[in-house]
This record gives C-alpha cells, structure tokens and sequence, in this order.
C-alpha cells in the first residue's frame, strides 16, 4: 500500500511539472507572437519616418506634390527598400478617411479598418495613425499643414513677373517709388496684384499669417470657399499601412513547432521518469522478495538435509524389521498364516525402503564431476544390470545410434538411463521393445532418446511428468524423473517427454556436449 501510495504521489509531481513546462511554453509562445507583432508596429514606425521626412523634405508652401510623393509611395510597396516585412498597402488620408493619394492593392482598405488602429487578418495587418487636424486661417493658409495636390501647370510668360530691372525698359530710370524701375502693371493685368502706393504696406499685410506662407501662385486666383474646400479633401490628417504576417506567421509557426517539441520531450521525460521510478519500485519488491526467497530457500535446504537424514536414519530399522520379518517366514515351526503376513512385511519394507532411497537421491546436492564417457557403451551396461527385470517382462532393449563420447558425471549419467530404462520397463506391456538412440546434433552436440512402445504420455501430463512425486504407475514413487530432471539441468541439458509413433513415448535429452 505505502509502494502504491508512493507511485501516485511521484506520478502526481511528474505530472504536476509536464503541466508546468507546457504552460511555460504556452507563456514564451506568447511571448515570441508579441515581439514579432512589436516588430510589425516597428516596421510601421519606420515606414511613418520615412513618409514624414519625405514630406518635410519636399513640402513647398506646406504643400507635397503628388508626383514626388507616388515615386516614394511605390517604392516602399515594390519593396525596393531592404526589409524583411512585405508592404502591401499604404495610404496618406484626409478629415474625411478618404485615401488622398494611396499606392498598392486598394481592396486592403476599407472604412471598418480605420474603426481602431490594428486589425489582424489571415494574411495582412492594418495599422491606422491619425494626426491632429490643424486650423486653416480665413485667407485659405495654414499652420504646419501637408497637403498634397498634382504639379503646376505648364509655365508660361504670362504666369509670373520678369524678376529684375531691364535697361531697354526703362532708359529714363523712372522708378515707380518703390525702386522697382519696371511700369507698374495695369489694373486688370494678369501679372499679378494691383499696384500698391508708394511707401505703403500692402493691404492683407496685417492679415498674413505669421510665417509668411501664402498661397501657390496658380492657386491665389481660386475663391477662398473653393480653396478651402480644397485644402479639407488634400490635406493630409492620418496614414494607413497594410503589411504582410507573412514572416510573422513563419516565426509563430517556427516558434510553435519548437514549444511543441520541448513539451513532447518533457512528456516522453516525465514518462521515462514515471516508468524508471515505478520499475525501481518493482526491483525495490522484488529485492525484498528475492531476500525472503533465499532465506525460504535456506530453511528448505535445512529441512532437505534434516529430511535426508532421518530418511537415511529410518532405513536402518526398516532393514531390520524386513530381515526379522525373512526369519519369521523361514521358521519350520511357522503357521503358513504367519509366513504371508511376514511376507508381506518384507514387501511393504522394500516399497518403504525404496521410496526413502530415492527421496535421498533426489535430495542429495548434485555436485557434476565432467568425464569422457560413450553413451553407447553406459546405455549397455545398464540393460545388463537389468537384465532380470527385462527378463521377468520379456522386454527387448536395444541401443544403436553412434559411438559418440561426452562430458558428463558418469555415475550421474548411469542414474539417468537407470531411472529411463526403469521408467520405460514399468510402462511397456509384456513383450514390449525400448530403444536408446545416440545421434549427433552438430559439430559439438549429442542427442540421447530413450523410446518406448507403451501406452505413452498424455500431452497435458508431459510437464506435470517431471515433477516430485508425480506418477502414472501404480508402483511408481514420483521421484525417478523428477531425478533424472534434476541431473539434467545440473549438467546443463534438457530433457522432454514427446509422442511416440506409432505409440509409446519419447524422452529426449538435447545439448550434450561431446567430449574433445
């Protein structure tokens, strides 16, 4: 309970700081939209820079001419200018919105982009300036005013004075009291203003602005209310920029692909995290579980040793009983009664006495001891020692295969095909046949096969088969494969119980090393 309270907790704080580097990412995201958008806003300042020093530059009489301005116009739209932000629009307006002179895609601008100073669209970006509108005086000047109105007219010698006397004029050298030694005009003349009186001031002196600047010439024909009129529609009061999010999406669309990879490794970390922290506690538990086993491990082999001895201890008596028992039978004296009964005892005692000898052998610690021996040969020698059971049942043996010499326990071994050979006998019927083939299974390897044609294994008992105390005879103890098992996988092979055909079984012991 403590190891799983433990797992969710840790599970919980992992899952606690993923969640906190994702909103940390989220927050840069963020961060990075704003600065590229900043740089937008930049760009449009520069841009207003730009225009602003074009216009004080050009600016004649508080007045732009459009000609100049479109040549500026169009080459911040061509983007002829080094910049990394796509102008695609741009537009100089007037009280009213109203684009006084504008360059580039014209369905970028619309009234319901001037409703704020920034609006976003999936390609482009509005930004909106407004300049304070500036007060125009009765006589149609103007204060700090840009207005920008088409070139003038084509110059010609009507449209202004001669500057500087002419001798041929005026060989006299009559001035008009004024120092001007050129005839004064006539009244209605189109040279310009009626004459003024010598040492007077002019008569809209005292009404001029101060700073001098009055109306272009081609223009101070022109009524005041028209003029005015003029001025209200060209003069310049705000600016509008359209400029592509084209690099200001790629940066979003870098930036969020790189805040989506950070967030994905720290996902696959804090899970390597969880999965490390919760095999640490599996190897924790199963440390404490391999301690318990090795101190199970230590009683049992206690108990083993203790068992294998008071096994060792209890055949002594039992040789006694069985040879009180054999006397008892021989007794001339003897009622035939009481010689079965003692026959029977002896009888009981031999089953006894076996089940402890094999409990002992299966008990006993096996310590391999490698030798060179012929399986052929082994196999041989233990059909002749039972030679009188095979007699008894009228059973054949035969061994074939190859001559072949391994490394192996030789009195190990020998208890191997013992216990096989035993095993096969008490499974054949009368007149049955047992055959131990010896093959080569490589340049290193022996195949042993013990085959029988008894009634066989069942396939679900062919696991069960080597187990303690398992068996299918009735006189069987259980332990002779589970012996023979033992053995096996002391010396490193393994063993298998398999069909026979036509009938019978098969146990086969695989991976013998042959002997140099």
């Amino acid at each position: 309970m403590n190891s799983e309270r433990r797992s969710g907790w840790a599970t919980g704080l992992l899952l606690g700081v993923w969640l906190l580097v994702v909103g940390w990412q989220v927050e840069e995201h963020h961060r990075v939209a704003e600065a590229a958008k900043l740089d937008l806003r930049s760009r449009s300042h520069e841009i207003a820079g730009t225009l602003s020093a074009v216009t004080r530059a050009f600016r004649f009489h508080g007045t732009i001419f459009q000609e100049r301005l479109d040549s500026v116009l169009s080459d911040l739209v061509s983007n002829r200018t080094t910049s990394v932000v796509k102008l695609m629009y741009v537009g100089l307006l007037n009280t009213n919105g109203e684009p006084v002179v504008a360059e580039g895609d014209t369905n970028l601008f619309s009234h319901e982009t001037l409703a704020g100073s920034e609006t976003w669209f999936a390609d482009h970006v509005t930004l909106v300036s407004s300049i304070e509108a500036p007060s125009i005086s009765p006589e149609g000047e103007s204060n700090n005013v840009t207005v920008v109105l088409p070139g003038p007219p084509p110059r010609t010698g009507r449209d202004f004075p001669r500057r500087g006397p002419r001798p041929e004029d005026n060989p006299a050298g009559v001035t008009n009291g004024i120092g001007d030694t050129n005839p004064p005009p006539p009244p209605n003349s189109d040279l310009g203003p009626p004459p003024l009186n010598q040492g007077s001031r002019p008569p809209d002196a005292g009404a001029r602005p101060r700073g001098g600047r009055g109306r272009l010439p081609w223009l101070r024909g022109m009524p005041d209310a028209e003029y005015n009129a003029l001025m209200a529609t060209h003069e310049v009061h705000g600016l509008v920029l359209a400029m592509s999010t084209d690099n200001y999406r790629a940066v979003c669309t870098k930036d969020l692909w790189l805040r989506f990879i950070i967030g994905f490794f720290a996902g696959v970390s804090a899970l390597g995290a969880g999965l490390a922290w919760r095999n640490m506690g599996r190897t924790a538990e199963l440390q404490i579980r391999l301690v318990r086993a090795s101190e199970m491990n230590s009683h049992l082999k206690e108990l083993n040793l203790a068992a294998a001895g008071l096994a060792h201890e209890t055949r002594n008596p039992l040789n006694i009983i069985r040879g009180q028992a054999q006397m008892i039978s021989r007794l001339p004296e003897a009622a035939p009664e009481v010689r079965e009964k003692s026959r029977t005892i002896v009888d009981e005692t031999d089953k006894v006495t076996a089940q402890l000898t094999e409990f002992i052998n299966y008990s006993r610690p096996r310590e391999v001891r490698r030798t060179r021996v012929v399986l052929t040969a082994a196999a041989n020698e233990i059909a002749r020692t039972l030679g009188l059971d095979l007699e008894e049942k009228q059973v054949r043996v035969e061994v074939g295969g190859e001559a072949l010499a391994v490394e192996a326990d030789e009195q190990l071994l020998r208890q191997v095909l013992f216990n096989l050979l035993i095993n096969a006998i008490q499974a054949v019927d009368a007149g049955g046949k047992i055959q131990v083939l010896v093959q080569r299974a490589g340049p290193a390897e022996a195949v042993l096969e013990v085959c029988d044609d008894g009634p066989g294994v069942p396939p679900e008992n062919r696991r069960e088969i080597f187990k303690p105390y398992f068996t299918t005879h009735q006189k069987g103890t259980g332990l002779g494969l589970a012996v023979v098992q033992q053995i096996v996988l002391a010396h490193g092979w393994e063993i298998a119980c398999l069909g026979n055909e036509p009938r019978g079984a098969v146990f086969r012991i695989t991976h013998l090393k042959l002997a140099a």
